[in-house]
Parts: C-alpha cells; sequence; structure tokens
C-alpha cells in the first residue's frame, strides 16, 4: 500500500483587533439573572417535596432586585457582558447576507473584566443607572413588576477580534454600526427575542 505526503495548507489565523467607541442613543437597560433568584432555586430543588410543606412567603425588596439585576465585576464597575456585542453583532451577518456559522468563528469581543458572581465576561459601562419599575406579564400569564437598572445615558469601548481572512476593519466596522442602529443590545432591544423591543440599547460609533 502506497502512502501519499502532503504538505499542511492550512494557514495560521489573522486575527486583528479594534477598540471602538460607543455612545447610547436610547437608554440601555440590563436584566441579570440574580444570585439570590438562583440561590432560591438551588434551596427548593434540595428539599424536593418538602419545598412547599409550612413555608412563609418572603416580603420583595425590590431594592435588592433592581442591585441584583445589575451586572458588577469584580472589581466594582457596572458591566455590559461581553456575549451582548458578539451575539448582536452574529445576528447582524443576516441583514448583508454573510454567514452566520462563519461569522460565530470569526468575531469576537474581549473582556475587560468578569462578573463578581459567575465569572461572565464585561465590558465596562460608563453612566449611571436609575431605578425602572415595570408591570409585566409571566409566562403564565400573571402580572408582575419588574426592577430594572436603566442607564439613559452611557458609553463604552468595545474591543473586537476577528479574523482578517473574513472580515476587513471597515467590514467589522459598518457590522458594529448595523449593531447600533438596527439590532441593539440589552432588554428592549428591537432584535429581542420575544418581542419586536421598545427600542432600547441602540448607540452610535463615535471618535471622542
Amino acid at each position: 500500500m502506497t502512502t501519499t505526503t502532503r504538505p499542511v495548507q492550512i494557514a495560521a489565523p489573522k486575527i486583528e483587533t479594534v477598540v471602538f467607541k460607543i455612545r447610547g442613543t436610547s437608554p440601555y437597560v440590563q436584566a441579570r439573572f440574580s444570585a439570590k433568584a438562583m440561590q432560591a432555586m438551588k434551596n427548593k430543588m434540595l428539599l424536593g417535596s418538602q419545598a412547599k410543606k409550612g413555608k412563609s412567603r418572603e416580603a420583595r425588596d425590590f431594592e435588592e432586585d433592581y442591585q441584583q439585576a445589575m451586572h458588577i465585576s469584580t472589581e466594582g464597575w457596572p458591566g455590559i457582558p461581553a456575549s451582548c456585542f458578539r451575539n448582536a453583532m452574529i445576528s447582524a451577518c443576516r441583514l448583508v447576507g454573510f454567514k452566520m456559522t462563519l461569522a460565530k468563528l470569526s468575531v469576537f469581543v474581549q473582556a475587560e473584566g468578569f462578573d463578581r458572581v459567575d465569572g461572565i465576561p464585561l465590558i465596562k459601562l460608563n453612566g449611571t443607572p436609575e431605578k425602572l419599575e415595570m408591570a409585566v406579564r409571566n409566562a403564565t400569564g400573571v402580572a408582575d413588576i419588574r426592577v430594572r437598572p436603566m442607564w439613559r445615558e452611557w458609553s463604552a469601548e468595545v474591543p473586537v477580534s476577528f479574523d482578517s481572512d473574513q472580515f476587513s476593519v471597515e467590514d467589522v466596522t459598518n457590522l458594529l454600526h448595523r449593531v447600533g442602529v438596527q439590532v441593539g443590545i440589552g432588554e428592549g432591544r428591537p432584535d429581542s427575542r420575544e418581542s419586536a423591543g421598545l427600542g432600547w440599547g441602540l448607540f452610535k460609533l463615535v471618535n471622542d
């Protein structure tokens, strides 16, 4: 049996990184799944069938809901999950006919820090939040009040790494631009999975 040896033709990846400065053109709203809620779920699972026996309902702390809904880094600053930008850029590829499966392997957002609870990669969020209370309906149709942090004025610096064999700097710039005006990030964004959104989470690219 004869074997043929061929030289390797796979080229090394050409990864470039560009930092984009963005400024919100509509409010950014965040809804982190709280550590308290996760612990409550865990406790209920551990109790099994005894979970509801003789248990009284605790008073709801809306201020704590508000604080728990924020992503806070190990260094103490509020952040936006880096995956928000990456997922939004991949989604924006649908608008320009670029394969999303290739985009998943070609564009990345570099973290500036990590969530102090679960280590989620974060981009530093500049701005002052305020408490937002909204009446909503749960999946079961039951009315509820959700408390979320809202940044009416906000900005960030987003480090985007990309495969330059797939994208040029101009491509990545225009893709992030489309995210800012068409896709959005966070709660109530136009590209929300569950609705057409509220027009939140939009932004523009800035030079200053």
